[in-house]
């Protein structure tokens, strides 16, 4: 059967066109379905997001040829504090450190902005040949065959390919017309997402500095700047986001401390509504899901977009062995190995994540005291400690080729 590609993408964020580029450097023909008009993509100043990049993320992001782009505007992440305590009255006395110079490959992981990062994966897409990108277009309609699928757009535009890639978002509409279901629930917290600038230098350290309500992440940009991702209950994000700038940084301060002097506002402000929900299924006939499409978790650890890279990195290693051995990439047994590879991590990730922001988001006096000795117990063994990193640089467990910096 003819086919418009081998594959179709829907969905033109991140991981979309991070998986393109993986695999149309495998030899496939690849269309891109994005809903966003190309030029809303094209973001040149600062608006204060940032991804923390485990360092396996930034070995994929190397591996499709991405990260020369980005690195000069990146910052190395070199060791990552957590700690405990309520706000005003600083951390408890209890720390978890992690040191990448206990790492023998380097840094932990990167902080990128948005507007680098996506327009690097943007730019290596539009040149790519093997590469199609259909902008302001929604998919209305999919359909799988024994031999392809096939998908209408609003405009009724048909195209065929062999296989359906849904990177589409939590609220997944290629999961959704294939009737895959979701489970999870709702964190009752709200992100509250800027960036500010400070006095003093971050030298590359993250801060984990969990309260009551919810987790403050303080990670570092180049120069004197720090993304900040702050839980709190969602009635009070509400309240705090709607504040004039100067009562803004007056909540935040106690909450961020002193110790990188005086701070400011810099770029925009977001609030994200925090929830955890997982696909029942990653495969479909035809079908496959990755990205928040598969999986959205509390981003208490940073991992979202690691683990969407993980995603990028193992279906791309799956369909390419699979075309190299004449298979059809669309037959359920292909799809199930990408399912077997990425299902049980991703879970045990997002059951680790949420059971961590209910052990730290309260204030129970015994749990305090249970979770800060846990917290000092961990840092005083240096195996256990070293595992933990290795965890957080995405190098640990089954890692896809790509994430190990090799190609396929």
């Amino acid at each position: 059967m003819e086919r418009d590609s081998d594959i179709i993408i829907v969905g033109g964020g991140l991981n979309g066109p991070a998986l393109a580029l993986a695999l149309a450097d495998g030899g496939f023909s690849v269309t891109i379905i994005d809903a966003l008009p190309a030029r809303s993509r094209d973001q040149k100043g600062f608006d204060g997001r940032g991804y923390a990049l485990a360092l396996a993320s930034q070995h994929l992001l190397s591996a499709i040829g991405v990260w020369p782009q980005v690195a000069e505007n990146s910052q190395p992440i070199n060791e990552v504090k957590i700690t405990d305590g309520r706000a005003g009255e600083g951390p408890s006395g209890w720390m978890l450190h992690f040191d990448s110079r206990e790492l023998a490959e380097g840094p932990m992981g990167f902080m990128v902005e948005d507007r680098y990062l996506s327009r690097a994966l943007q730019g290596a897409v539009q040149k790519h040949p093997r590469i199609t990108q259909i902008n302001g277009e929604t998919v209305v309609q999919q359909q799988a065959g024994p031999a392809s699928v096939t998908v209408t757009t609003a405009s009724g535009k048909t195209l065929t390919g062999s296989i359906l890639i849904g990177s589409d978002g939590r609220a997944s509409g290629t999961a959704k017309r294939a009737g895959i279901r979701r489970v999870g629930h709702d964190y009752g917290q709200t992100a509250l997402v800027c960036a500010i600038e400070h006095e003093l230098p971050h030298h590359g350290i993250a801060h984990q500095f969990f309260m009551p309500p919810g987790p403050l992440a303080i990670l570092p940009l180049p120069g004197n700047r720090s993304s900040i991702v702050w839980s709190e209950t969602t009635e009070e994000a509400a309240r705090i986001n709607a504040l004039p700038e100067g009562e803004y940084l007056d909540i935040l301060r106690p909450r961020f401390g002193s110790f990188l002097g005086q701070i400011r506002l810099a770029g925009t402000r977001f609030t994200y509504p925090l929830n955890l929900t997982l696909a029942e299924h990653f495969i479909a006939p035809r079908l496959a899901l990755i990205g928040d499409a598969a999986h959205g978790v509390h981003p208490i650890a940073g991992q979202g977009l690691n683990l969407g890279l993980r995603d990028v990195g193992a279906l791309a290693e799956v369909l390419i062995l699979a075309r190299r051995r004449g298979e059809d990439i669309g037959a359920p047994d292909v799809l199930e190995r990408y399912q077997r590879w990425r299902q049980f991590d991703t879970t045990v990730m997002a059951l680790a994540t949420d059971a961590f922001n209910k052990l730290f988001s309260n204030d129970n006096s015994l749990l305090r005291l249970g979770r800060d000795m846990g917290l000092g117990v961990v840092n005083a063994l240096p195996s256990l400690r070293k595992r933990f990193i290795r965890e957080a640089a995405g190098l640990s467990g089954d890692v896809p080729k790509l994430l190990q910096g090799r190609q396929i």
